[in-house]
């Protein structure tokens, strides 16, 4: 899958720093993967792809900048960054247990000088989308398939259905219902809102659940709501740049 977003030379200075040697990573999991605690950008995956077949539900810069937002966001939620207007903001650069947190972290510290959320946005979103996968797919989330005859590419597929649908029915079913969400759920409902996923995860339901959604995300705290203020402008933009070529 070829997850290089439009606008991603938003700042090739950073394509072309030399990244932090990536820390050791686990083994693949053999347990099953509801024993282990779900990250954000995880879920999203999850929400961003079929239960069954793994095809994605958005086109891929969206899902490439919602992931790379979603492992922005894990770094707020281990309180190892903030944002602040329009920039990131490095609070404790003690590497977190995730390795791919630890990798992202890794990066924003060796670029103190590039502290804009888009510029950070556009250059995750490169990687985001089999980064992610990866340690999916090492925790047993996901299972790799090979698709195409003359254009062989990966894809992933989770193997449990049940598992990887309940992000999707859990959200759905709270929104649905009017129920406050928690606050790993209002940065979830904001990801799939601010990526375009939201007309999908609420079809046929009435108006006053998508306005529900929304004053949902808008209650988030500040620097949430910083951050998706950012994903939808850029992923908006991709949106509009989609439809006119």
């Amino acid at each position: 899958m070829n997850t290089t977003p439009p606008g991603g030379d938003y700042a090739p200075h950073l394509h072309e720093h030399r990244a932090p040697v990536e820390p050791a990573r686990p083994v693949r999991a053999v347990a099953s993967a509801a024993a282990a605690p779900m990250r954000l950008a995880d879920e999203f995956f999850y929400l961003a792809h079929d239960d069954q077949s793994g095809r994605s539900r958005l086109f891929e810069s969206a899902t490439a900048h919602g992931l790379a937002a979603a492992l922005l966001a894990e770094l707020c939620w281990e309180r190892r960054i903030t944002f602040e207007g329009r920039h990131v903001r490095v609070t404790d650069p003690s590497p977190p247990k995730d390795w791919l947190q630890h990798l992202v972290l890794d990066r924003l510290v060796a670029e103190p000088r590039h502290t804009a959320t888009r510029t950070w946005l556009a250059f995750l979103a490169t990687t985001a989308y089999e980064q992610v996968a990866d340690r999916m797919w090492q925790r047993g989330m996901l299972r790799q398939q090979q698709v195409g005859r003359l254009r062989r590419r990966i894809i992933y597929i989770p193997t449990d259905m049940n598992t990887a649908a309940w992000s999707w029915a859990r959200l759905s079913y709270q929104l649905r219902n009017y129920q406050r969400l928690n606050a790993f759920d209002v940065a979830l409902a904001g990801l799939a809102l601010h990526t375009q996923l939201d007309p999908i995860l609420l079809d046929g339901a009435p108006l006053a659940a998508r306005a529900f959604l929304r004053e949902q995300v808008e209650q988030a705290p500040v620097p949430l709501r910083d951050l998706l203020a950012d994903l939808g402008a850029v992923v908006g933009g991709a949106v509009l740049s989609h439809r006119t070529t």
